[in-house]
């Protein structure tokens, strides 16, 4: 095991007195997003590491969210087949909540307990590690606390991560200062990535155990159902009418956006077409109300899919015929049913300085996707899906100028399955490098 430098000593120590000067203001984050969802200020003592004693040991994985429960979904449910109970940790309710709906029967039998992860202190970790006795840890994605590292690495926990990648803009950003997070990265015991690229980020930055094992969100579970739901709403309300999604769109992008649908449905009338439906879904439910009111004020003729729909995902009878520019995908963990719906999918977030979100869903599907010109978030598979055709990264001039004069072919179906075949298995590849990495 790596001494840790004394430059690192001082900044874990002043990490530290930070987290227990600003726990006061963490709890009272969580308060004020409890008034809007209850569910932050649930379980609040797991938040500092208190549970009841568990009798076995428990293999650990941290979620941190909805995204990545997904991309953690097809190793949960492959661990679930052993012998050894599993505890999952979460920062958000989305993440926590998806778990009991993925996995209810394992989480009824207490073979699997989903928990808020605890506050990144060692005394929130001691009592969480006191509790489920973690076999080993497996963090998914881009989760780099440095409490959760030392603490593992204090007690004996091998943590791993699982899934992960640094993105460029972040690994040029944090090599600069004093104190980030690729100071800490050496502390995993061992690291899974998507790509060669991010396996030579790693190893620069001290890393010993690195296995290149791919993109684990193409594995994930699609709920059929959505997707039945889906072809139904399309082949009844929909017919032939072209629709765009508009997937995971951040604040600062919704502008942009609406200018573009704007355009789009004005080209349309010119030319005597019908234009595209567009399906517009915010990434966080907390933006639905500013959204539809941005929709409402930008003239559009829209609907809810929150009161257009029921809970099947069905039209009711008494359903409108007024023509609608845009429905409003109010919801949460119904993606793929918007996906499904499709003809194009555009994911946000690379619109704006934050990063495109993943592209892995629609690919999944057979989608052709845009993104916008921020994709340093998804190096993989943003650059390998571009180089097959699968994506484009235009800006929001370029998008409207594709979506009117210049449509572009759609790739075959045998290169998106030619796509999926070249990038399956990474949940075996990981499942056999967590084995490697504890016999080494």
């Amino acid at each position: 095991m790596q001494k840790i430098p004394p430059k690192l000593r001082v900044i874990l120590t002043l990490y530290r007195l930070v987290w227990w000067i600003c726990t006061p203001v963490i709890l009272l984050y969580l308060y004020q997003r409890g008034r809007r969802e209850p569910a932050y200020i649930k379980h609040l003592p797991e938040r500092f590491g208190f549970h009841s004693k568990r009798e076995q040991s428990h293999i650990w994985i941290h979620a941190v969210s909805l995204g990545e429960v997904r991309s953690a979904a097809p190793l949960i449910a492959q661990l679930l087949q052993g012998d050894v109970p599993l505890v999952t940790t979460h920062f958000t309710p989305a993440g926590r909540s998806e778990i009991e709906r993925l996995f209810p029967d394992a989480v009824s039998a207490g073979r699997l307990v989903p928990c808020y992860v605890p506050f990144d202190t060692d005394a929130a970790f001691r009592g969480f590690f006191k509790a489920f006795s973690p076999a080993y840890g497996l963090v998914m994605e881009v989760e780099f606390w440095p409490g959760m590292i030392m603490s593992c690495r204090r007690r004996g926990v091998p943590l791993f991560l699982c899934n992960g990648q640094y993105p460029s803009k972040s690994f040029a950003r944090d090599q600069a200062r004093f104190f980030s997070r690729a100071n800490i990265v050496f502390g995993f015991a061992g690291v899974m990535v998507k790509s060669q690229l991010q396996a030579e980020r790693f190893a620069q930055l001290g890393v010993e155990k690195i296995a290149i094992t791919g993109e684990m969100r193409f594995e994930q579970p699609i709920p059929q159902a959505h997707i039945t739901a889906a072809r139904a709403l399309r082949q009844t309300a929909f017919g032939s009418r072209p629709i765009i999604t508009l997937a995971s769109v951040v604040e600062g992008e919704d502008r942009g956006f609406l200018d573009v649908i704007a355009e789009v449905k004005t080209y349309c009338h010119a030319q005597n077409a019908l234009p595209p439906l567009f399906i517009y879904v915010p990434r966080a439910p907390d933006r639905f109300e500013a959204v539809a009111e941005m929709i409402h004020a930008a003239g559009f003729a829209f609907a809810r899919r929150s009161t257009m729909l029921d809970a099947a995902l069905n039209l009711p009878s008494h359903a409108t015929d007024t023509p609608l520019d845009i429905i409003l995908g109010d919801s949460l963990g119904e993606m793929y049913f918007y996906l499904e719906l499709c003809d194009l999918t555009i994911v946000g977030g690379g619109f704006c300085p934050k990063g495109s979100h993943n592209i892995s869903e629609p690919i999944c599907l057979k989608k052709p996707v845009i993104i916008g010109p921020n994709d340093s978030t998804i190096e993989f598979p943003a650059r390998e899906a571009i180089a097959a055709s699968l994506c484009e990264k235009l800006d929001f001039a370029r998008l409207a100028a594709r979506l009117t004069h210049s449509p572009a072919p759609l790739p075959t179906n045998k290169i998106r399955e030619d796509f999926l075949a070249a990038h399956s298995g990474s949940t075996a590849k990981t499942l056999a490098a967590i084995t490697n990495f504890l016999e080494s």
